[in-house]
């Protein structure tokens, strides 16, 4: 059986991390650098960097800070924000990601998912989905959350699968920041319908949450932000209530 993972995120907004509930309210919380240091000593199974407003300013992401960040970790480091063409993908890259998240790009240009995918690998390629229930749909949003699509958010996820996407993070904004749990309703829907690693990201706010989601299967992997930055859930600690209630982890 693998491990599941656990994975920490950092939102990076004027050269600073940051954190809101819904996609709103965005709070400064430390600096990015500091906190990558913090998250390679404290167990972290990778760490993700998002420069969150880079595809709604229309603007490439700070490589200055991706920089520092990466000579910071030795952890596997995925990162997104103004992701649109493949030499967006060779900076950060170069940078030091091994993994690069595509959303807003992805959803302007498909076929840079395949494109990405042809030149680096499907394991290389994360489809990043920002994901809210609109009239009872699961409806997919770009540029930060800000806009919705109107495209059906499964099947985007089914048509990135197919296009090399090798890991889909699920974004819930329904439950962003709010602490009362995974959208596991969400996170089921789309394990049903795709075969890559799953990482779940939206509603983390205990322990128990994380023992909840991997409960349900096609799950492979948390992400949170606002309870590892205020140290309310210790990341090692987390590790071993999992493996206690048998959830593989590496510990």
């Amino acid at each position: 059986m693998l491990a599941k993972r656990i994975i920490p995120c950092l939102d990076v907004k004027d050269g600073r991390v940051v954190k809101g509930t819904n996609f709103q309210g965005l709070r400064d919380m430390a600096d990015p650098v500091e906190m990558a240091r913090f998250y390679n000593a404290a167990g972290a199974d990778e760490l993700v960097f998002y420069d969150i407003t880079a595809s709604a300013e229309g603007r490439n992401l700070f490589t200055d800070i991706l920089r520092a960040v990466a000579a910071e970790i030795f952890i596997p480091l995925t990162v997104g924000g103004g992701i649109r063409t493949l030499d967006d993908f060779d900076r950060v890259l170069k940078c030091g990601a091994d993994k690069v998240s595509v959303n807003s790009g992805a959803i302007a240009d498909p076929s840079l998912i395949g494109a990405a995918a042809r030149k680096y690998g499907d394991q290389c390629v994360v489809l990043s989905m920002d994901v809210k229930r609109v009239g009872g749909q699961f409806c997919l949003f770009a540029k930060g959350g800000r806009e919705n699509t109107g495209i059906d958010a499964m099947e985007w996820a089914e048509q990135g699968v197919s296009a090399g996407a090798g890991e889909i993070v699920l974004n819930s904004i329904d439950t962003d920041g709010v602490r009362q749990g995974f959208d596991l309703e969400m996170l089921d829907a789309l394990a049903q319908r795709v075969g890559v690693p799953i990482i779940a990201s939206g509603g983390a706010g205990n322990k128990e949450h994380f023992a909840e989601l991997f409960a349900h299967p096609g799950i492979d992997a948390g992400l949170a932000a606002s309870i590892f930055h205020t140290r309310q859930v210790d990341i090692k600690e987390l590790k071993q209530f999992l493996r206690a209630r048998g959830v593989e982890m590496r510990l």
